[in-house]
């Protein structure tokens, strides 16, 4: 059992007051072209136009690429054969493309990202000829 102590501690003065938190410093309200709705993107349109442009050719380097390459190969080559199969579809090539892909072939890579580069290789080529003055192109 805990034994009781004879005398009682002295007083002790309460704590100081804790300092006043000053409220944040008010931002000014947003102006309509700053409220955006919920839900809806933070980007410029511009922004969302490129990366539906360059998504577009990714996406054309990654299915439409193979099928071409099926088409004129069918074509030229022959029939794609696949294993013990000597009549293969594009889709086989296609599983074929997408399992070099996930392998990290640089061939493979290279033919998908080939629509990619193509387009900034001509938007690159196209921004040169703007920046050049027009009196030097007409020498």
């Amino acid at each position: 059992m805990p034994v009781r102590m004879s005398t009682p501690l002295p007083p002790t003065p309460p704590p100081p007051p804790l300092p006043r938190i000053s409220a944040p410093p008010r931002r000014p309200s947003p102006t309509r072209e700053q409220e955006r709705p919920a839900g809806t993107s933070y980007l410029t349109p511009r922004a969302r136009r490129e990366l539906l442009v360059l998504g577009a050719a990714l996406l054309c380097g990654v299915l439409v690429m193979p099928l071409l390459v099926w088409v004129v190969g069918n074509r030229v080559l022959g029939p794609y054969t696949h294993g013990q199969n000597t009549h293969a579809g594009p889709l086989a090539l296609l599983a074929d493309f997408l399992l070099g892909l996930l392998h990290g072939s640089a061939v493979f890579w290279a033919m998908a990202l080939g629509p990619l580069v193509l387009l900034l290789l001509v938007r690159a080529l196209l921004a040169a000829l703007r920046a050049v003055p027009a009196e030097s192109r007409e020498d």
